[in-house]
């Protein structure tokens, strides 16, 4: 068959259902083949966009997520999301056409070492050399892609190439059971927990995937010992758990941190440096570290550890439940019962408010929480947004708070809302953004309504670069000029077809936000947002004192 048809078979062969992307004319082969394929091609109306909802659709299914674009500008539009998804640690795969084999050695149209761009953001890139190669390509990308940490692999096919016959056929796409840790090193890691008074768990992003999260909770109904989840890792426990102290990651002290500050051993699962340097939370490197993780643990001064466990992680935490059960343990858990107490009264301090002109972020979090339900998925884009979520939005499940935090692209959110409400077309998928990051990829709103998605976008509107003006402000007691003009958000969410809303009252905006998933079609609920609470956030974690 011609090599672009062999490529389709051997995605399908993958499970591959739908390719988010904007062709080119390198792409012709590839996309003729395609019309003959249930694969279905989700058109966007840039790359970067296709990007970020191949992402998510990795997050949420733990399966790679595909996107494409052409060669030149179309493939260096794809890196933004690219390397979003593969520092996110989300399963990706990139294709990209080049020109024909014949003119790369030479000045040419459009022609750049696109593999070589791709390879610092992703885990493999590489480009088709002969047709009979494809089957072996995409099985391995799909591979590398997938293996823990999951991230990006890249994949190039030529014009020429795409065309060519080829001899072979797709290779069956086979699962590789994870390695298990030996007894004995487990076995270590338990003696160092029964021997702490005051252990505390640190739960990273690996923690919401590969069942791990259901043997975490079972681990800590047994032993009772407290998850503090970094910015991705919200929902690996319900946030009504005893067990549960919610989420660190913004850099003042925080209640949460008490309990890190109280604990003579922290126990870190999935946990991920690209998120929660060590050095915030462990400053001086004296803290106890037991690592269990996928893989083995980071050289990082701030993180020494004293048992390394490294296997599939729902498994081990298997084992440490089998021997919790034979081997009960009782903790000093107050500093836990502390952290509870004193966040859930910051979560509710404004949840009454009733203001006019400005809204706080604190009631603007409350309301969201309150109209999604425990299934639902809300999308955080990057901005001074991002930590008032990450702080106040707690979960009940896995992967229903999506938080880019470890490339932490602007952009993210609205397409990743589009990709959440195909994946999970029966839940209610919400996006908070910055009038900022929502610009950044607005052109989406059409393929929204292209592709029939029922979502809401709220944006938070403050007229600047607000997480920039709030660090600039920190360090250096003032900011430079970073305030924009904002088109009007409801005349722009009706002229691409969405239904619009500006919120001014405080306590309209949880009956708006109702109103806006009721709606037939995409919604847009503009909300002036308070944002001299950021520096009235900063001024009180910096004043926290641990009561224990």
């Amino acid at each position: 068959m011609k090599a672009s048809d062999l490529f389709v078979r051997c995605l399908e062969s993958e499970g591959v259902t739908q390719i988010f992307g904007v062709p080119g004319e390198e792409n012709a082969h590839f996309m003729m083949s395609l019309e003959d394929s249930p694969i279905e091609f989700v058109l966007t109306r840039h790359e970067q966009g296709a990007a970020f909802m191949a992402e998510v659709y990795g997050r949420l299914t733990g399966e790679p997520g595909v996107c494409l674009g052409t060669l030149g500008p179309g493939a260096a539009n794809l890196i933004t999301g690219v390397a979003d998804a593969n520092m996110d640690r989300a399963p990706l795969i990139c294709l990209t056409g080049q020109a024909d084999s014949q003119r790369q050695h030479k000045e040419s149209h459009q022609y750049m070492d696109v593999v070589s761009m791709f390879k610092p953001v992703t885990k493999w890139a590489h480009a088709v050399l002969h047709p009979d190669n494809i089957p072996e390509m995409v099985r391995k990308a799909f591979k590398i892609a997938t293996t823990e940490k999951p991230g990006a692999a890249h994949i190039e096919l030529a014009e020429d190439i795409a065309q060519l016959d080829a001899k072979t056929t797709p290779i069956p796409s086979q699962r590789t059971r994870r390695a298990v840790p030996a007894d004995k090193v487990v076995d270590q890691a338990w003696d160092l927990i029964k021997s702490a008074r005051r252990p505390v768990i640190l739960a990273g992003n690996g923690t919401i995937r590969k069942r791990a999260s259901k043997q975490l909770r079972l681990f800590c109904e047994k032993t009772g010992i407290g998850v503090i989840s970094t910015f991705m890792a919200k929902g690996c426990v319900d946030m009504d758990s005893d067990y549960c102290l919610y989420t660190i990651g913004l850099q003042g002290k925080d209640h949460v941190a008490c309990a890190i500050d109280a604990a003579d051993l922290v126990i870190c699962l999935g946990y991920d440096m690209v998120e929660y340097h060590p050095r915030l939370w462990n400053e001086s490197g004296n803290k106890p570290i037991v690592h269990i993780d996928f893989l083995a643990a980071e050289v990082d001064e701030n993180y020494r550890v004293a048992v390394d466990v490294v296997g599939d992680l729902a498994h081990t935490l298997w084992m440490l439940n089998e021997r919790a059960t034979t081997d009960p343990v009782s903790f000093d858990t107050r500093q836990q019962k502390a952290v509870r107490r004193d966040m859930g009264a910051e979560f509710a301090a404004h949840k009454d408010d009733d203001t006019n002109g400005l809204i706080r972020p604190q009631k603007a979090v409350w309301d969201a929480r309150q109209v999604m339900g425990p299934h639902d998925v809300l999308l955080s884009d990057v901005g001074a947004h991002k930590m008032w979520v990450a702080r106040y939005y707690q979960c009940h499940e896995p992967n229903t708070c999506l938080i880019p935090n470890g490339f932490c692209s602007m952009g993210f959110a609205l397409p990743g809302a589009i990709s959440a409400q195909r994946v999970l077309a029966d839940r209610r998928i919400m996006a908070i953004c910055g009038d900022a990051g929502f610009l950044m990829n607005v052109q989406e709103m059409e393929t929204a309504v292209r592709i029939g998605s029922n979502i809401v976008v709220m944006i938070w509107e403050d007229h600047e670069y607000g997480l920039i003006a709030w660090k600039q402000q920190n360090e250096f007691g003032r900011h430079t000029d970073l305030s924009f003009g904002n088109p009007d958000f409801v005349v722009l969410a009706r002229a691409f077809g969405w239904n619009g809303y500006r919120v001014e009252k405080s306590v309209e905006l949880r009956s708006t936000l109702e109103e806006a998933f009721c709606a037939a079609g995409p919604s847009l609920v503009v909300i002036p947002i308070d944002y001299r609470e950021n520096a009235l956030l900063t001024q009180r974690l910096g004043n926290i004192q641990c009561p224990i």
